[in-house]
C-alpha cells in the first residue's frame, strides 16, 4: 500500500510538472486569463487564444531590420534646423551632445546621448540576441535572457527623448523673422526607430526561451 501510494504520488507531481501548454491550456494575451485553448477564444475578453505567437521570431526580425535601417539616417541627418536671422544652421543627435558638453550642460548631454543613442542600439542588440537564444537555447540561460526581455521593455519608452525636445522647440521658440526652429529629416527617423523597436518588442514572445528548456521532473 505504501509504494502504491508512493507511486500515486510519483505520477501526480510528473503531471503536474507539465506545462499548461501540455494539457491543452492557454493563457490569452489581452487580459491573462487562462483557459483550454479548444474554446478558441476567452471567455473574459473575446480574444483569440493562440499557444504561441504566430511567427514571432520572424516578425522580431522584420521590425529589427526596419529599424536598423532607420537608425543610420536618425543619426547622421540633422535633426532640427535653427533659422536666426535669416541665417540657418542644423544639428544632428551627435552634434547637439557635442555642443551641450561645449556649454558644460553635461547632465542633459548625457541624457540625451543614452536615451538616444545608447538606448535604442542596445534595444536593438538585445531583440537580435533573444530571437538567437529563442532558436539557439544553449547560448544564454533563461533567466538572464529572460531579464534582458524585462530591460528593454523598461527602458525602450525613454528612447524618444529627442523627438520631444524637437516638438517643445518648434512649439515655443518661433519668434517670425529673428529665431526660429524647425524639426529636421532625422526626427522622423529617429521615430521610425522607436516604433519599429517597440514592434519588435511586442512582436517577441518571450516565452519562446522557456520552451527548449528542460524540466527536472518530466519523464
Amino acid at each position: 500500500m505504501a509504494l502504491e501510494s508512493m507511486g500515486t504520488i510519483g505520477n501526480e507531481m510528473s503531471d503536474f510538472d507539465k506545462t499548461a501548454m501540455a494539457h491543452g491550456y492557454a493563457k490569452c494575451h489581452s487580459c491573462s486569463n487562462t483557459q483550454a485553448i479548444g474554446e478558441g477564444r476567452c471567455d473574459r475578453c473575446g480574444a483569440t487564444l493562440h499557444f504561441r505567437k504566430d511567427l514571432s521570431i520572424q516578425k522580431t526580425l522584420a521590425f529589427l531590420a526596419a529599424a536598423i535601417a532607420l537608425y543610420i539616417p536618425a543619426n547622421v541627418l540633422p535633426i532640427m534646423y535653427t533659422i536666426n536671422l535669416g541665417r540657418t544652421s542644423s544639428s544632428t543627435i551627435i552634434g547637439g551632445v557635442v555642443t551641450l558638453f561645449e556649454h558644460h550642460s553635461y547632465g542633459i548631454a548625457i541624457i540625451i546621448f543614452v536615451a538616444s543613442v545608447f538606448v535604442p542600439m542596445a534595444k536593438m542588440l538585445i531583440l537580435a540576441y533573444l530571437c538567437m537564444v529563442a532558436k539557439w537555447p544553449k547560448l544564454s540561460s533563461p533567466n538572464q535572457a529572460s531579464l534582458l526581455y524585462r530591460v528593454t521593455e523598461v527602458v525602450g519608452r525613454w528612447s524618444m527623448i529627442d523627438v520631444f525636445v524637437v516638438a517643445v522647440l518648434v512649439a515655443m521658440i518661433q519668434l517670425g523673422g529673428i529665431i526660429a526652429v524647425e524639426p529636421g529629416p532625422a526626427a522622423l527617423s529617429f521615430a521610425g526607430v522607436v516604433f519599429s523597436t517597440m514592434l519588435a518588442a511586442m512582436s517577441f514572445d518571450s516565452r519562446l526561451i522557456w520552451d527548449s528548456t528542460p524540466r527536472e521532473n518530466e519523464n
